[in-house]
């Protein structure tokens, strides 16, 4: 597939869609004129059309005109954005990529024909700083059509191809994880007030050393033991501090909640 000579309809512009959008120009993988953007109110759109993006009400003719397609509606418009698009879509012609959370390549396929290539593709909303972590997976593309979403998700972020069955746990882990880590960073920040600091300064303590932490393990390819032993000495405030957290539950309570918003992830569609 050749960048420039694609067309992209991205159906349901709103935070996700927009923000792949604008990565895609930015990192000059496509010009803003090869892109067009899709909203039941087009009024909603006067921005990006004034920065070169085609905006356009009518999914029909933005997914007949385009050769990627993107879904990015929420799941309980799925389906009449399918039916809306249904006799646009053309095997030979379409590839189409789901951002929508618990819907598998199958269920897009049902409605729109079994010969239509599909890849799942579930970013975060750090995509709006170009900071995502993007899972990839599909169950009937090509390689070719998975390593161009790769490389289109990859203009926002990092990008992991796995498994199609476990796009519901990803869910969990990455999309709704951003909220989990945000949550901590938060507490932290409360516990920061508690001992002395005004709460501005340490919600930007908290959040640059949260940052400092994860850059750690991604930069130098290190384990969070590793980079904690690093930080505790015997008799220390640092395992003092740690060992209080894990009696409290600090582990269990992350790993319990991931594990039920997957299950609750795994619900967000349901089939008419």
């Amino acid at each position: 597939m050749e960048n420039t000579a694609k067309k992209t309809a991205i159906l349901g512009s709103g935070n996700i869609g927009m923000s792949l959008a604008k990565g895609l120009v930015k990192s000059n993988y496509c010009a803003a004129s090869d892109i067009i953007l899709t909203r039941r109110n087009v009024q909603n759109l006067s921005s990006e059309q004034s920065q070169g993006y085609r905006v356009s009400s009518d999914n029909y003719a933005a997914a007949a005109e385009a050769s990627v397609v993107i879904l990015a509606v929420l799941p309980q418009q799925l389906d009449n954005l399918l039916e809306q698009i249904d006799g646009a879509i053309d095997p030979a012609k379409h590839l189409v990529i789901s951002v929508i959370s618990g819907v598998s390549c199958a269920d897009v396929r049902a409605k729109l024909g079994s010969r239509v290539q599909v890849v799942r593709a579930m970013p975060n909303t750090a995509i709006a700083i170009g900071e995502s972590m993007t899972c990839v997976a599909s169950d009937n593309a090509d390689e070719d059509n998975i390593a161009e979403v790769s490389r289109m998700f990859e203009t926002v972020g990092k990008v992991i191809r796995i498994n199609e069955d476990l796009m519901t746990a990803a869910t969990a882990l990455c999309a709704c994880g951003v909220a989990f880590f945000l949550r901590a960073v938060r507490a932290a920040s409360q516990g920061g007030v508690e001992i002395g600091f005004h709460a501005e300064e340490a919600l930007r303590m908290a959040a640059q050393t949260a940052k400092g932490a994860a850059s750690l393990l991604l930069q130098q390819n290190s384990h969070p033991e590793h980079e904690i032993d690093k930080v505790t000495s015997p008799k220390g405030c640092t395992i003092a501090g740690l060992n209080e957290m894990e009696h409290q539950g600090f582990s269990s309570s992350m790993i319990k909640g991931i594990k039920l918003s997957a299950q609750k992830a795994g619900e967000l569609y349901t089939k008419e």
